[in-house]
């Protein structure tokens, strides 16, 4: 199976940004992760992260023609207001989770709204970096 992880803006960031927030791990570890989880479950994990609301627009479209199976996608900020990357999530099939590594609903009001997650099958928030491997876990059970 191929998989998709898109990270928004500032998730390059962790292990810098509010460690009493996202912790102390890196984006290396995040990547690391990642990785194994692909080898342990015997899939492709392709990881894409951009601070950039066009290039995610784009990396979605492209996941239509690429084969790609299954999209994880930490919208970063845009969740709260990125129409323009609910409306390309909308137009991809596949199965979509939506990840937050943060408990986004014991956080400020406006980042307990998300526009992205209605076209998602899933969301999870509050589990850490652990909270995407629990995305991938559900892809791959469907």
């Amino acid at each position: 199976m191929k998989l998709l992880v898109i990270n928004g803006p500032n998730i390059n960031f962790l292990g810098i940004r509010e460690k009493n927030v996202y912790g102390t791990k890196n984006y290396d570890d995040l990547l690391a992760m990642i990785a194994a989880k692909g080898q342990e479950m015997g899939c492709g994990i392709e990881v894409f992260q951009s601070n950039h609301e066009g290039a995610i627009i784009d990396r979605i479209q492209d996941a239509y023609f690429d084969g790609t199976e299954g999209i994880v996608i930490n919208p970063g900020a845009y969740t709260h207001y990125s129409y323009a990357i609910r409306d390309a999530l909308a137009s991809i099939t596949v199965p979509k989770v939506e990840i937050h590594i943060s408990n986004i609903m014991e956080r400020e009001a406006f980042r307990q709204v998300s526009v992205t997650a209605p076209v998602c099958d899933r969301q999870i928030y509050g589990h850490g970096l652990e909270g995407y491997l629990e995305a991938i876990d559900y892809i791959l059970s469907l």
